[in-house]
């Protein structure tokens, strides 16, 4: 790993958030995540992982604590994030090119470099086929790839995933968990990913952080030491198997505290 792999993209420190009076949804929260790192936040319903992902984009504000992205504060470091939500919020109205360029075309990139970049992201995605289709004539899992596709537009350092296949068949679950490390080989951003998925967690991270729910903290953290290139093969190994069985005890652990 080099010296740029270990400086932090994402430090948190102390952080706690509570919606009015109410009680903390997460508190005294220390995290740190490397640039390049793929981390996958695992938790009980209700534990903050997605209040996290919203602190982290600025779309929240801490009730205390901090929480610095490339040294800058969330609100300065917008430019630099994109979200990818559940629901692959795609515009009606707009083909499949006109939504993934939708973010080139509010920044004011020019028409020709936005067709150019478009193009290339549709490849990447697999889905120069379809490039004139509206969402209705979509599956699930292409409706969920024009949103990757869209959030990649902008050429983000740091990506956040808010369970975006939460609603998807295991197949093609399993096979955009592929591609989503193989666009990260290509391009090289941090991903923060939050999922209910054991598995998919392993698959995708290079470390996992467990959260505690009431109020959500971290419970435990694990390093995901499997070989890359990952492939679908590599979730009937032993290593793998030993991972999600380690996970999905502290998992349980965090239902009894």
């Amino acid at each position: 790993m080099n010296a740029d792999a270990r400086t932090p993209e994402i430090e948190i420190a102390r952080l706690t958030k509570r919606y009015g009076d109410g009680k903390p949804v997460v508190q005294s929260v220390d995290l740190q995540v490397r640039k390049s790192e793929f981390v996958s936040i695992l938790g009980a319903s209700g534990c903050g992982k997605s209040t996290i992902l919203k602190l982290i984009s600025g779309l929240a504000v801490p009730t205390s604590g901090t929480i610095r992205v490339e040294g800058m504060t969330p609100q300065d470091a917008r430019e630099i994030i994109s979200f990818i939500f559940q629901d692959a919020t795609l515009l009606p109205w707009r083909t499949v090119t006109d939504n993934v360029g939708l973010g080139l075309e509010l920044e004011g990139e020019p028409s020709s470099q936005r067709e150019e970049k478009v193009k290339s992201l549709l490849d990447l995605v697999g889905l120069r086929n379809v490039a004139r289709a509206y969402p209705r004539e979509l599956s699930g899992g292409m409706k969920m790839r024009v949103s990757i596709a869209r959030a990649l537009a902008t050429n983000p350092r740091l990506l956040l995933l808010d369970e975006p296949f939460a609603a998807l068949d295991e197949m093609t679950r399993d096979r955009l968990n592929e591609e989503i490390l193989r666009m990260r080989a290509e391009q090289s951003w941090t991903a923060v990913f939050v999922t209910h998925s054991v598995a998919e967690a392993v698959f995708l991270a290079d470390r996992i952080v467990v959260l505690a729910a009431n109020p959500g903290r971290i419970h435990a953290e694990f390093p995901v030491e499997l070989p890359a290139p990952r492939t679908s093969a590599i979730r009937t190994s032993p290593e793998f198997d030993a991972i999600v069985a380690r996970v999905s005890h502290a998992l349980r652990e965090t239902l009894h505290q």
